[in-house]
């Protein structure tokens, strides 16, 4: 079983920027696609980004477009999550998340577990 573990999170000023991390364990994270989902309070987890197993494939909400950027380290078993130009509305609990089925790209991203989070904050 795949457990995942984020980093990162913190408190940064609109305009700044954020590295996530998602640190996976076992040997199988390279035959996954995986993907970020953010929480803010009150609201319902919504979609944020997705890379294919491979890493040939990226899949952005359009509110993070061209702003965020997903990437995978595959031999450091590590998912990143680049954010730029951060603003408030993207205040949230950020999920690290993985595909159910190895060796296959869905789309939409369908989630098979998840980590425990970690809290992102811009300030205005």
């Amino acid at each position: 079983q795949v457990q995942l573990v984020e980093s990162g999170g913190g408190l940064v000023q609109a305009g700044g920027s954020l590295r996530l991390s998602c640190a996976a364990s076992g040997r199988t994270f390279s035959i996954y696609d995986m993907g970020w989902f953010r929480q803010a309070p009150g609201k319902e987890r919504e979609f944020v980004a997705a890379i294919s197993w491979r890493g040939s494939s990226t899949y952005y909400a359009d509110s993070v477009k061209g702003r965020f950027t997903i990437s995978r380290d595959n031999a450091k078993n590590t998912l990143y999550l680049q954010m730029n130009s951060l603003k408030p509305e993207d205040t949230a609990v950020y999920y690290c998340a993985k595909s159910p089925d190895a060796y296959v790209t869905n789309w939409p991203f369908k989630v098979g577990s998840w980590g425990q989070g970690t809290q992102v904050t811009v300030s205005s």
